[in-house]
């Protein structure tokens, strides 16, 4: 390995986004989307679509694809670390809040998709048809990591990554042992593994609170050879980050430099986006 080991993802600028608003079904949200290509649409990770997110659609955009973040919660932009202490807790605490008790999200029942999945798969469809390609890449993290496999149901999604799927949360054993997708869903995905050839990235640290192994055992129980289960010691995430306990694979606990686990893994879901989207 090479560098300090502490090196931190890149940051984005929302500036050098376009916002507009998609409808679908009724329902509308903004997207920020930037690039050219075939797209992949970039799920934030709770609290919101913070700087690191953003640095890391700006490197799809560096494979020649299009990077498309659907505005879901939080602020567009904002940076959850900066201020003080009770302005991070204060932002964390009203988005969570506030995606909690939103009808869009199911955060606690299960075997069912959250239903602002059905406005995520109506985006992935029209991103397919405006920006071309073999089809569309969907890579959710944290709150959102479980959308990623709920969109695959649609032949348009080829390239699904499920980083640290955080949901349903972990109240029982049975939620632990399971996530946020109907089990009618978990079965066209799987048929689509076994028929089609697709495969799950699924990202996480091991000892992570928000995200039990269990779930990943469950992934590999339902999707068989179709789950690629990439599990990170805590040893392996950045010193410097912020949480006490690693979690956020692809931004805030990545150490950006060659041959750390965390880039290696990284550069795992940028290469299926890449040859899963562009070596067609």
């Amino acid at each position: 390995m090479t560098g300090t080991g502490t090196t931190k993802a890149p940051i984005g600028d929302l500036a050098t986004f376009a916002k507009e608003a998609f409808t679908h079904q009724g329902v509308t949200h903004e997207i920020y989307r930037k690039g050219s290509g075939p797209a992949v649409i970039v799920m934030t990770e709770m609290p919101g679509m913070s700087p690191m997110v953003l640095g890391f659609a700006d490197r799809v955009v560096a494979l020649g694809l299009t990077a498309v973040l659907p505005q879901m919660f939080g602020t567009p932009g904002r940076d959850p670390f900066a201020g003080s202490k009770l302005q991070m807790a204060g932002y964390t605490l009203g988005s969570m809040g506030k995606a909690c008790i939103s009808k869009e999200f199911t955060v606690l029942a299960l075997g069912k998709s959250s239903p602002i999945i059905d406005w995520l798969r109506g985006l992935a469809n029209h991103e397919h048809e405006r920006c071309g390609g073999p089809g569309v890449g969907a890579v959710g993290m944290c709150f959102t990591g479980g959308f990623a496999l709920a969109m695959a149901i649609e032949p348009s999604v080829i390239a699904p990554v499920l980083s640290q799927p955080s949901l349903p949360f972990k109240v029982t054993k049975k939620h632990r042992y399971n996530i946020d997708t109907s089990s009618a869903d978990i079965d066209t995905v799987a048929a689509r593994c076994a028929n089609e050839g697709l495969r799950v990235i699924g990202l996480a640290f091991k000892g992570d609170p928000f995200v039990p192994e269990e779930r990943f055992q469950f992934l590999k129980d339902r999707l068989g050879d179709g789950f690629v289960s990439v599990q990170l010691e805590q040893s392996d995430g950045n010193p410097t980050a912020a949480l006490p306990k690693h979690h956020s694979v692809l931004t805030g606990d990545l150490i950006d430099e060659p041959g750390q686990p965390t880039r290696e893994a990284l550069d795992d879901v940028l290469e299926l986006f890449r040859t899963k989207l562009l070596s067609v």
